[in-house]
């Protein structure tokens, strides 16, 4: 990949090694916000639901999506604007990142108390703001403090820590479908230890040699403006990326109910199922992250790989669209989970590449990663409209073409090849 000096924290020369360090750091970052999250999203929230209100659990799931996508929105590009600006001796990421995994772990133990439909969505709500100022600054770390031939590899680490949390989650919570407030403080104590321990392993550098920065016009525009200068490959980064987690989340944000509903099964093989779907994903999702981040920086490719992942992800949804049996459930997680992993492995990468300006690196990657929450958030409100309208079984071509269109906006980019 092209060495943008434009686009650069730290330039090929001057990083001679891997920081392994900081790999490490976001491998146990990822893995333990998203983690939870993830759990308590895909299973233990629509189980807590189903308890409080099985009734209106479908249209409540959607609910809590949109309060998800309204709150995380905003949350992840204002926190990830003032950690841009943030002067202290830990740095600009460390005290986002600790502070707020604590406030998560917080959340998620009110969450897990809640008594009402009320009270649940409005600690979600709360939920989502904090955990999206640990990611947004997480995440820049990668623009801060990695080289441009690393970041293939280190892209990778955060890929793995990713299917650690996304689909060992499900492995975890699974367990708890009957007993939800004990699942969720068990995914509460993963967010505050993971959060923290991240913090210590990144050991990023004070930065208070750094100019402060006055609140004028040019810096509010720089600073907490959507890009539009020389922005074209950013937005359809941004696209490409929403389209393909809405795709994945139209299955994912009702794989419960798929087992339950559409499957018909019990609830002990539900928990079963969840959980051999899930160490699938896991075990596909880690190898071939593992895999495809060093190869990328070998072929200095990053467009193609992303492209084509994203369009894997939607041929293993017609696995479930032609017969309502676990196993193929099971055949949608082997698939999806090399497109997944492989994609996971360069998709940071590309989004650093495609960025506008390297002084707001945590905003403009908060607002591509919002399309990580509007498309966690867009997946479940499709599927619950094609549920509504046509049945279980017409939410697997919807996702199928979705990440298709997704695919075909990534090989549009042209900065990178």
């Amino acid at each position: 990949m092209a060495e943008n000096s434009s686009t650069l924290g730290v330039t090929n020369d001057q990083q001679p090694k891997r920081p392994i360090r900081l790999g490490f750091s976001l491998l146990i970052g990822p893995a333990c916000w998203l983690g939870p999250y993830v759990g308590v999203s895909a299973t233990l929230l629509p189980a807590k639901i189903g308890q409080l209100a099985p009734a209106d659990k479908v249209p409540l799931v959607a609910a809590a999506s949109a309060i998800a996508m309204t709150v995380a929105t905003i949350a992840n590009i204002i926190a990830g604007a003032l950690s841009d600006v943030t002067r202290s001796k830990h740095g600009k990421r460390t005290p986002w990142i600790v502070i707020n995994s604590i406030l998560s772990a917080l959340c998620l133990v009110g969450l897990s108390m809640a008594t009402s439909v009320t009270m649940l969505l409005v600690i979600w709500g709360i939920y989502q703001a904090v955990l999206n100022a640990v990611v947004a600054p997480m995440i820049a770390q990668i623009s801060d403090r990695v080289a441009p031939k690393w970041r293939g590899t280190i892209s990778s680490f955060y890929g793995i820590g990713q299917a650690f949390g996304n689909y060992g989650s499900g492995i975890i919570a699974s367990q708890f479908i009957d007993t939800t407030a004990v699942g969720i403080q068990v995914l509460a104590t993963f967010a505050l230890v993971g959060g923290l321990l991240s913090a210590f392993l990144a050991k990023e550098p004070s930065n208070l040699d750094e100019p402060k920065v006055k609140f004028d016009a040019s810096t509010l525009k720089q600073n907490f403006m959507f890009p539009t200068k020389g922005a074209r490959d950013y937005y359809l980064a941004l696209a490409g990326k929403m389209l393909m987690v809405t795709g994945q989340y139209v299955i994912v944000g009702y794989q419960l109910y798929i087992f339950t509903d559409y499957m018909n099964l019990s609830k002990g093989a539900t928990a079963a199922s969840i959980a051999t779907m899930s160490s699938i994903l896991m075990v596909t999702g880690i190898l071939f992250t593992a895999l495809a981040g060093p190869i990328s920086d070998k072929i200095h490719r990053l467009k193609a790989p992303v492209a084509l992942t994203t369009i894997l992800l939607g041929v293993g949804a017609f696995f479930p669209f032609f017969s309502p049996k676990p196993w193929t459930m099971f055949a949608y997680a082997l698939v999806a989970g090399i497109g997944m992993g492989a994609y996971n492995a360069v998709d940071q990468a590309l989004n650093v590449a495609v960025l506008p300006n390297p002084n707001s690196a945590a905003k403009d990657l908060g607002i591509i990663n919002m399309a990580n929450t509007l498309g966690q958030v867009f997946g479940p409100m499709i599927a619950a409209v094609a549920i509504s309208t046509m049945g279980y079984k017409a939410m697997f071509p919807v996702e199928t073409i979705i990440c298709v269109v997704g695919g075909l906006l990534i090989m549009l980019i042209k900065r990178v090849k």
